[in-house]
């Protein structure tokens, strides 16, 4: 019989139970506190060893099926035998996992009071047979009671694909024979992540041949594993997708309600917009509804969705940038997404009539929110983005009801692509700030590529399913310390701990409010310095996201410093005192942390190396190159060009540093990571320093063309796979 995907509702009225045991303790694990069902049986212990079955009843939804094929290979990785999984009760062995909807197992079994939707709860039923229980009032909360047994009594992170950390070989598990706990509701009703700008991913696992995607469905599986494993519900599954993507329906498969990129409002790719259609809502608005529509029909209708609905430009730009009517006129801007909103709605509401709905006030739409000028019906949650750096744009405005977009990793050419940026204490205040206001309805996490990011991506994942850190104002700390436990161990975890404070605190920060420097922005800055340099202005820069017809642009002024060297001249006296300011903090902690190495546990030093080392060496380096160029261009404004063939030179050695650190975070199954370094670009950036070195020696020699990379690169290799496809618009 097919498993069919739920709607957003019919799956919280099905009742699954799947059985295991459970306790919350680690400070870094977080979830709500577990609480008694009801009296428990007699003191003492149960052994589960490799005689272990698995029973799931027949008719056990798919998503349970995935996540019990997990379940068997965490324990394979424990024993070293995988568990037989049977259908019947009677064919399971004297130790039995018992996963099933509750609805289907012995009435004397089922646990008493669970009944929010996404609960859990693991108990042991049976101390004779030693069968243990997990339960859940729907198909998601069973699946968070498998991933949550493996983690608390196998010892599988839940980042374990991420960060290469396997539970340790044993020959039996001991579980307390008394168990009985439930876990309430998560803080966050819809909680998950973004897999945006994905260029990492692409050039590491590229799924176009084989899987007609960008990146293979192996690793989208994975990816869906690690957002279950967290207890995430939703994912919006790559940044400029088709509704018939496969990957989607592979979402549905693991469980997981598929949303959309606030840019591709009903799943909608405008980034492949049909060439001389028109893009106007104002005077073409029956194109832009034939598209909708047919974006809406192209879904599975069996896929579970919370549907996005907005109104922006091709591209991720201001819809105001391609419609005269509106552009200026925030008041008419306003009323015409307002419009669009209500119509999307009746769209989807036509084929889907009980669907969900979430608008994000991304970049214009916090503007418009503040001058009153939208209008949000009450079934459609409001969400407010930050900055990309963690800020939130409600400024304080936030309510009940309503819900955040959030970044630990942003493409925006000065964030961060490659490493961590966000610390945990913004993470922290931030999102704690939006659950004491009850802003809980829905929190999407947008973490470009993940494996860069995966401690802040964890932190935010814990504080979505509990709704804060433990330990108050030193909340960041405790957290700090306990993933360096976690990961690197015990005697590393206080050194490590200081590391990651010292680096979070070593960027230069520009802006109000004061914002960080990314890996992206050195290098971004460093090729539009030396561009400008050789050639002044007019520079280029080539769509990467929108349509690829779409012609080169010109670049306008930046930061209120002007173009051409006007700009150049202020951004050389800024650079040399934010950068130069910078690099002894980066110094010292790249010191503190080749330091701590040596009381890192020897098998997690690749992970090491690749987690810290590498992210240190990438922004230290990096600044330097980047204070070295600026210096190199002072050096040769006041005519001094030996002072200036000595900085280029020292910068070059920089590229060499980085590459070691690279290379050393390349171990294993992680070969060719940085192959799709396409969005910040460091070897972008190597080959101008390159051509600025040849062009000191001699002026006439042939010079790099004068366009800024815009991440055209990216955007080819991550949407490669659809070939020439256009959006349906008939």
């Amino acid at each position: 019989m097919k498993n069919k995907r739920f709607s957003v509702w019919s799956a919280a009225g099905t009742t699954v139970l799947a059985i295991f045991c459970f306790t919350f303790a680690s400070s870094s694990g977080a979830s709500t506190q577990a609480r008694p069902l009801k009296s428990a049986p007699s003191s003492g212990y149960i052994a589960i060893d490799s005689r272990v079955t698995i029973c799931e009843p027949a008719g056990t939804p798919l998503p349970i099926q995935n996540s019990v094929k997990d379940l068997a290979n965490d324990f394979e990785k424990v024993f070293g035998v995988a568990p037989k999984i049977v259908a019947r009760q009677e064919d399971a062995g004297p130790q039995t996992i018992l996963v099933g909807e509750v609805a289907r197992i012995p009435e004397a079994m089922r646990p008493v009071g669970l009944l929010a939707p996404e609960s859990f709860a693991i108990s042991v039923t049976n101390r004779a047979s030693k069968t243990v229980v997990l339960t859940g009032p729907d198909l998601r909360g069973a699946i968070y009671a498998v991933y949550e047994f493996s983690r608390q009594y196998l010892g599988v992170d839940p980042m374990y694909y991420w960060n290469d950390r396997e539970p340790a070989r044993r020959t039996s598990i001991r579980i307390s024979a008394s168990l009985s706990q439930s876990y309430p509701a998560p803080a966050f009703k819809y909680r998950g992540l973004f897999l945006n700008d994905e260029d990492l991913l692409t050039g590491w696992a590229p799924g176009e041949k084989k899987d007609r995607t960008g990146i293979s469905l192996a690793v989208w599986n994975k990816v869906y594993e690690t957002i279950l494993r967290l207890k995430g519900n939703i994912v919006v599954p790559g940044t400029w997708i088709f509704p018939d993507d496969p990957q989607i329906k592979l979402a549905g498969d693991r469980g997981l309600i598929v949303t959309q990129h606030h840019a591709i409002p009903l799943g909608l790719n405008v980034a492949r917009w049909p060439r001389d259609i028109p893009y106007n809502y104002t005077t073409h608005p029956e194109i832009l509804e034939r598209a909708w529509k047919d974006a809406v029909a192209s879904y599975d209708p069996n896929q579970e969705i919370l549907w996005s609905v907005g109104l922006r430009g091709l591209s991720d730009v201001s819809y105001a940038s391609m419609d005269p009517t509106v552009d200026g006129n925030d008041k008419a801007l306003g009323a015409l997404i307002s419009k669009a909103i209500a119509d999307q709605m009746q769209i989807v509401r036509a084929v889907h009539p009980d669907a969900k709905f979430v608008t994000d006030f991304w970049q214009e739409g916090a503007r418009l929110v503040h001058q009153g000028y939208l209008t949000i019906p009450p079934e459609v949650i409001p969400v407010w983005a930050d900055t990309g750096y963690g800020n939130p744009q409600d400024a304080g405005q936030v309510s009940a009801g309503q819900g955040l977009y959030y970044h630990v990793a942003m493409m925006n050419g000065r964030a961060n692509q490659l490493t961590e940026m966000v610390p945990v204490e913004r993470i922290s205040a931030e999102i704690g700030r939006y659950a004491k206001a009850r802003a809980t309805e829905y929190i999407l996490l947008n973490t470009s590529d993940i494996r860069p990011v995966s401690m802040t991506t964890k932190a935010v994942m814990d504080i979505a399913w509990k709704g804060s850190l433990t330990g108050g104002s030193a909340a960041s700390d405790d957290y700090y310390r306990a993933w360096a436990k976690d990961e690197f161990g015990a005697r590393a975890a206080d050194a490590v701990a200081d590391v990651y404070k010292d680096y979070f605190r070593a960027p230069a920060h520009w802006g109000d409010p004061p914002l960080e420097y990314g890996d992206q922005l050195y290098h971004t800055e460093a090729r539009q310095m030396m561009l400008t340099y050789m050639t002044d202005a007019p520079l280029y820069t080539i769509p990467s996201q929108a349509p690829y017809w779409e012609p080169p642009r010109f670049l306008g002024p930046a930061f209120g410093r002007g173009v051409g060297k006007d700009w150049l001249n202020q951004t050389v006296k800024f650079e040399l005192e934010q950068c130069g300011d910078a690099q002894p903090r980066w110094d010292a902690v790249w010191k503190k942390a080749v330091a701590a190495e040596s009381l890192v546990d020897p098998a997690r030093l690749p992970f090491y190396r690749a987690q810290v080392l590498a992210m240190i060496a990438i922004n230290r380096d990096s600044n330097r190159i980047l204070l070295l160029v600026v210096q190199a261009i002072q050096d040769l404004q006041e005519g001094d060009s030996a002072k200036a063939h000595a900085a280029v030179g020292m910068a070059l050695t920089q590229f060499d540093d980085i590459h070691q650190a690279e290379a050393a975070a390349e171990y294993g199954k992680w070969k060719n990571w940085y192959r799709g370094d396409w969005l910040t670009g460091i070897d972008r950036t190597q080959e101008t320093v390159k051509s600025f070195s040849r062009f000191l020696d001699d002026p006439l020699t042939h010079l790099e063309p004068p366009l800024i990379w815009s991440y055209w690169e990216a955007y080819y290799h991550i949407m490669h796979y659809e070939g020439d496809r256009s959006a349906d618009v008939q």
